[in-house]
This record gives structure tokens, sequence and C-alpha cells, in this order.
């Protein structure tokens, strides 16, 4: 019995856990979409930025994924998209030939400072009650 119930426990927090998810994603998207961004783009801008205290850091493309999660092929439309704004440059990798790395532009910085106080404000409406 008490097996039935912890796993049911377990089951109820798991849902919590996807609710509060949902919920923050969407209150994120909904305020973000005012600045022209989702909460993946800005992610991607939060993660070069804080990245790029040294000048000049950039990230390849799988660092970005696996930080965001999001696929490759995924990630890579949205960097193209934030590359047609001018927010995000790209090149090729100087360790693998193949590989792409991500850079935030001047434009980009400028955009994520502005949606920065934005996201910060959801993250603590709806994550600082919990």
């Amino acid at each position: 019995m008490t097996g039935v119930k912890s796993e049911h426990a377990l089951v109820e927090r798991w849902r919590e856990v996807l609710a509060l998810h949902a919920r923050t994603a969407c209150e994120l998207d909904r305020e973000l979409h005012q600045l022209g961004l989702g909460a993946s783009d800005f992610e991607v801008l939060d993660i070069l930025a804080e990245g790029s205290v040294v000048e000049g850091c950039t990230f390849r493309v799988q660092e970005l994924a696996d930080r965001v999660h999001l696929s490759q092929s995924a990630l890579s439309r949205l960097v193209g998209r934030l590359e047609k704004e001018g927010l995000v440059s790209r090149g090729s990798c100087s360790e693998d030939r193949r590989g792409v790395r991500v850079g935030l532009t001047d434009a980009g910085r400028a955009r994520h400072e502005e949606a920065r106080p934005v996201q910060r404000a959801v993250l603590e409406r709806i994550l600082g009650e919990s």
C-alpha cells in the first residue's frame, strides 16, 4: 500500500512541476512577445550575454542546444531567425570545421538588456512565490 501512495505522490509532484513550467513558459512568451522575442529566443540571448563577459566569446550550437533544451535542428532554426534580425552572428568553428559558433551582436546585447528585466520580473512573480 505504501508503494502505491508514494508512486501517486511522485506522479502528482511531477504534474506540479509540468504545470509550473507550462505556466512560466506561457507567461514568459506573452511578456517577451511585446519585445519581439519568445522565451527560447530570450534564453539563447541570455546565455550568450552571460558568456560574452569575455569579449568575443561565442558558443558552439551544440553547447547552446544542451543549455536551452532544444534539438539541434530547432536551435539552428531559432539561431537563423535571430541572425536574420541581427541579434546574433554565426561563424565557423576553428576546432571543428563542421561546427558553427554563435555570438551576440551589439543589437542582440541591447535587446537582451531591454528584455532582461521583463524576464526576471516574470520569474520573480511566478517562481518567487513557490
